[in-house]
């Protein structure tokens, strides 16, 4: 049963949660992060990603970046720009984008649960990117960026949250890129109830982070070790989470581009493609599929419905998805693309780009491109439940979690 516990989160003083809250640190390349906090000095993008105080010179994972992190952190904290809950609370935080409300609790998950596996992923961790946020937290003595998790819908935490949203928000603000943020409370005689509720879920989902997580699992495990006589109950123990019921999340479409047809012209890439596929001209410019098994493809300025045929469906977890059937059944064996992840050749385009950007792709740097149908949140709880793991980029979450709007110390003494 999963473990998932209040906490005592520092977040920022009234007035400056639009200043400080930050898109996850991985969205942006070096040079975009500097801009970020040059225009705001206040994004807590600066702490995340503190190389942006140095010059281009300096390594981004040099010792003094880690150590300048920390400095800022504890600095605005005892500046006043965080303050820390008086009791360990859960909180409600609310995103809203197009009109569209996405709505979980933020709370603190077990490392032990992700150890057993209560907690489940779905993608498999590079080592590389784990180590600079296991740097990060370890020697910031915090979790500043929260890690996506889902949950299958529960009545009484869904009635925890709308008795905590029928209260006044405590930050109700839009950020630049015009997704709206809500955050509210859970009352405090809510907190045995919500942890109850949590108590009874048998399995939670990774939805997005699984670096973020694996890295602060690792600085618990790693605590525990200079720490022989721990407890359990030390922070260090859990990791900080945005929990959102299944019905409130939306995947996007995660679609490909693809440099070139592997040698083939133009018609006998389409006969290959016949051989797995009903092929036909799209009544509509940038198409998009809507229903599984069915793909878009952008071609020499047409675009074309492509249709899965009945024998290359698969009821596997893994095979059956999507992404899975173009891979092995199109972009494998026609235009030689063995390893998504390493092959130089193809690209991925998150569906908030839009088919526009598939289109402009093709007509700058790619030659083909692929629209997708969005892998469902039932998808990923199947490959997970099955302890299998998802094809590279097969989900893509929208909104972003902020970074700053909650902070999870690890320190044993406040």
């Amino acid at each position: 049963m999963a473990d998932i516990r209040p906490f005592r989160a520092y977040r920022p003083a009234k007035g400056l949660e639009d200043k400080i809250a930050a898109l996850p640190y991985d969205v942006y390349n070096r040079e975009e992060a500097a801009e970020v906090v040059k225009r705001n000095p206040k994004s807590f993008l600066g702490i995340d990603r503190a190389e942006c105080w140095f010059g281009s010179d300096t390594d981004t994972y040099a010792p003094q970046v880690y150590e300048k992190a920390r400095e800022l952190l504890w600095k605005e904290i005892s500046e006043g720009w965080f303050v820390q809950e008086e009791k360990p609370c859960y909180y409600v935080y609310q995103q809203i984008m197009g009109g569209r409300r996405q709505t979980g609790i933020v709370a603190c998950a077990s490392i032990d649960d992700y150890q057993n596996q209560v907690i489940r992923k779905h993608e498999n961790t590079r080592a590389d990117k784990e180590a600079d946020r296991i740097r990060h937290v370890d020697l910031c003595d915090a979790q500043t960026g929260p890690i996506f998790l889902a949950y299958r819908r529960d009545p009484e935490l869904r009635l925890a949250m709308d008795t905590a949203m029928a209260q006044q928000p405590v930050y109700d603000f839009i950020s630049e890129d015009g997704i709206g943020h809500r955050v509210w409370v859970i009352p405090e005689d809510w907190t045995g109830r919500v942890k109850e509720a949590f108590g009874r879920l048998e399995s939670v989902y990774i939805a997005d982070g699984h670096h973020r997580c694996a890295s602060a699992v690792k600085v618990g495990l790693k605590r525990r070790q200079e720490n022989p006589g721990f407890t359990g109950e030390e922070e260090f123990n859990y990791f900080l989470s945005v929990l959102f019921p299944e019905d409130e999340l939306q995947i996007m479409d995660y679609n490909r581009v693809v440099k070139d047809l592997n040698g083939l012209d133009k018609a006998s890439f389409l006969k290959a493609v016949e051989a797995c596929f009903t092929v036909r001209e799209a009544e509509e410019s940038l198409f998009r599929p809507s229903k599984k098994g069915h793909f878009g493809m952008y071609l020499d300025g047409t675009w074309y419905e492509l249709a899965a045929r009945e024998e290359i469906l698969s009821s596997d977890a893994v095979k059956g998805l999507d992404v899975s059937i173009l891979q092995d059944h199109l972009l494998n064996p026609i235009l030689g693309i063995g390893d998504p992840k390493t092959d130089k050749r193809i690209d991925f385009v998150g569906g908030i780009r839009g088919l526009g950007e598939l289109e402009r792709r093709v007509h700058t740097d790619m030659q083909v491109a692929f629209s997708m149908y969005p892998t469902s949140i039932q998808e990923l709880f199947a490959v997970a439940d099955a302890g299998l793991l998802m094809p590279p980029k097969s989900t893509w979450f929208e909104p972003k979690l902020r970074s700053g709007l909650f902070i999870h110390s690890l320190k044993s003494e406040e």
